[in-house]
């Protein structure tokens, strides 16, 4: 098969053998895949990972021991346990020390004509909901993983710094759970994707952006920048929390008083309710159209990686069909 193979310091479109499912597996023909911020951060060094990167997509079961199965249009879970550990046996597989991560740690990923994953990973896409959509079940499940870990934002006001292809999502998630949310960025084009959805749009050099230093009770980085995090800071009230989604190579810098004085929560946040995601796509609760930058063949796939890599640059989609 066809894959796009990174070998630690270049993408590069190779012919690889067509994966074989292990027990419990199935094997999945990826009809449309995803360019996400964490697998440009892999292109620079995060996890040392080596192999087939990529982790959203929308596929069909090509080989599966469940009769019902082959055919299905699914999604999948990118984290996979190993079942017996004491972080699995707590229900915590997610943080299972012994897991694989597709395309991102220790298994092949989605930049390829097929890929595995455990059944039980998978999640079958209704017939309502369009490839282009549903390709976004995985990062939209992760914008509202939010809400899981801090609890109702019902009527609370929160800034989401970011307004990349995460941020727009995270926006939109948390408006639809009931915040008043604001997104802080420097694309003052993308207010219509979200202005309909009751976010306010606020340039982050502005004096607006400065007046509200401060005074948000949540404030979420999903700037993909190591200076995200202090950004987001800044718009934390005392006794706030700042929740932090990027994923990049580099260290972060927190100011450690800033913490402790004024007693602000720091949540660290991944992987989320795939259940919750295709709900909301379903029923028209978040707008994706806009977020589609450009779709390549998996041909050029490597192409596809260097504009997703540029600044600004929204979902960059790979297809296969």
């Amino acid at each position: 098969m066809k894959a796009v193979f990174f070998d630690g310091a270049r993408f590069a479109l190779e012919e690889t053998p067509k994966p074989e499912p292990g027990p419990g597996e199935v094997l999945i023909r990826i009809a449309v895949a995803g360019i996400c911020a964490t697998d440009i951060e892999i292109g620079r060094g995060y996890m040392d990972f080596t192999g087939i990167p990529g982790h959203e997509f929308v596929g069909i079961v090509a080989e599966s021991d469940r009769e019902s199965l082959p055919g299905a249009r699914v999604v999948g879970e990118i984290n996979c346990p190993c079942g017996a550990c004491d972080f699995c046996l707590r229900d915590l597989g997610g943080h299972c020390p012994n897991r694989t991560v597709l395309g991102i740690h220790g298994r092949d990923g989605c930049f390829a004509e097929y890929l595995t994953l455990p059944e039980e990973n998978l999640h079958v896409v209704p017939e309502s909901l369009s490839d282009a959509r549903a390709v976004f079940v995985e990062p939209l499940a992760a914008a509202f993983r939010i809400v899981e870990q801090i609890g109702s934002v019902e009527g609370k006001r929160a800034a989401v710094v970011g307004d990349g292809k995460l941020g727009l999502l995270v926006a939109q998630a948390l408006a639809s759970d009931g915040a008043n949310v604001c997104l802080v960025g420097r694309h003052p084009e993308r207010e219509s994707i979200v202005s309909p959805r009751g976010i306010e749009f606020i340039e982050e050099k502005s004096e607006r952006a400065a007046a509200l230093r401060r005074s948000f009770p949540i404030a979420v980085d999903c700037t993909g920048s190591p200076d995200g995090p202090p950004a987001a800071l800044e718009l934390v009230e005392p006794m706030g929390i700042l929740v932090v989604k990027s994923t990049v190579h580099e260290p972060l810098s927190l100011p450690s008083d800033r913490l402790v004085v004024d007693e602000i929560a720091l949540v660290g946040s991944r992987c989320g309710p795939f259940k919750r995601a295709i709900r909301a796509l379903e029923t028209g609760e978040i707008e994706t159209e806009g977020l589609v930058e450009k779709s390549f063949p998996l041909a050029g796939a490597p192409e596809a990686i260097r504009l997703a890599s540029e600044p600004g640059v929204l979902k960059v989609l790979i297809t296969t069909n």
